[in-house]
């Protein structure tokens, strides 16, 4: 193991959001990017199995995919075409795979890296959390050998999908409920921070003039996204999967607070909320297990962001 630089595997649903977070990680020097396994959710799993491919052939490397879960442990598959378009990408070009889908699972994948790397690798998820809830059903010594899960996924106010839920958590409640229990150190980046880590379209209009393919390509996924959220009144594009991307990366852009988190199942109403004790009185007596990302340096954020595409434009 190369000891400068993280190890990790991004588990993602792409989805053109998580397309910018595989974009950001596939370059980034501090990371090595050992897997990338998809699991459906956006769009189907042949899909964003697909699109994981396209986006790593988009940034010139070459990182093993492997397929996962073609829907949720319980409950009814819930996609987000409405947002992504029919393909995940928006009908976006991107080029087709210069590679093969690897043949394992996704979570038999996450366990033998988990084992190979000694407990040091690291896995930043941006989409429904079904695969490590597999993975944790059938590994139940998994939590043991993750260093840690950055996520992105939940709200402690509000929801996208529901008037309660986020689209990641509600997606699969169940599989997300496990990550929470695993005792595996979690970060979420909830839309408490995502809708505070937005790009304004002047800012990726500042993206889209550097003229990479790369750069290119994520500021057009981008521009959907400032009138997509008008509605939520935020004065631009929330950069949800790239926050947690962001996060693993440079932390220090953050703030957050130590919490206990967790995700409501069976309510009619509340189903795939996350709830936490951060703001309230009643503290759980089980402690805290993750940490609530709910601030960003934004000026910082915008600056680091176009500054990692922008490294496409010198190699």
């Amino acid at each position: 193991m190369d000891k400068k630089r993280q190890p990790v595997i991004v588990d993602c649903d792409p989805g053109i959001d998580d397309a910018v977070a595989l974009l950001l990680a596939a370059r980034a020097p501090e990371l090595e990017l050992v897997a990338v396994t998809a699991v459906a959710g956006n769009v189907g799993l042949d899909k964003t199995s697909l699109n994981a491919r396209r986006v790593l052939t988009l940034a010139g490397v070459e990182v093993p995919v492997y397929a996962g879960a073609a829907g949720p442990m319980f409950g009814e598959q819930v996609t987000a075409d409405e947002v992504h378009g029919a393909d995940g990408l928006l009908g976006i070009p991107a080029p087709e795979p210069a590679f093969s889908l690897g043949e394992e699972a996704a979570w038999d994948v996450i366990w033998q890296k988990a084992l190979s790397y000694g407990g040091e690798l690291e896995i930043v998820a941006t989409g429904p959390l079904t695969n490590l809830g597999i993975a944790l059903t059938k590994y139940p010594q998994l939590p043991a050998y993750i260093k840690r899960i950055v996520l992105m996924g939940g709200a402690t106010d509000f929801g996208n999908t529901t008037p309660a839920a986020e689209y990641n958590i509600y997606a699969d409640p169940e599989a997300a409920d496990m990550v929470f229990r695993s005792g595996i150190p979690l970060v979420v980046c909830a839309l408490d921070v995502t809708h505070k880590a937005y790009f304004t379209q002047a800012e990726i209009d500042r993206l889209e003039a550097l003229g990479t393919p790369q750069a290119v390509f994520a500021a057009k996924t981008m521009g959907f996204g400032v009138e997509w959220h008008q509605k939520f009144l935020v004065p631009g594009a929330p950069m949800h999967d790239p926050c947690a991307m962001m996060y693993a990366l440079e932390p220090e852009l953050f703030g957050g607070v130590s919490c206990w988190m967790g995700v409501e199942c069976q309510g009619k109403h509340t189903r795939g909320k996350t709830v936490t004790d951060a703001f309230s009185d009643a503290k759980s007596p089980s402690g805290s297990n993750a940490v609530l990302v709910n601030r960003v340096d934004r000026a910082q954020f915008v600056e680091h962001l176009i500054g990692r595409l922008a490294a496409y434009g010198t190699t």
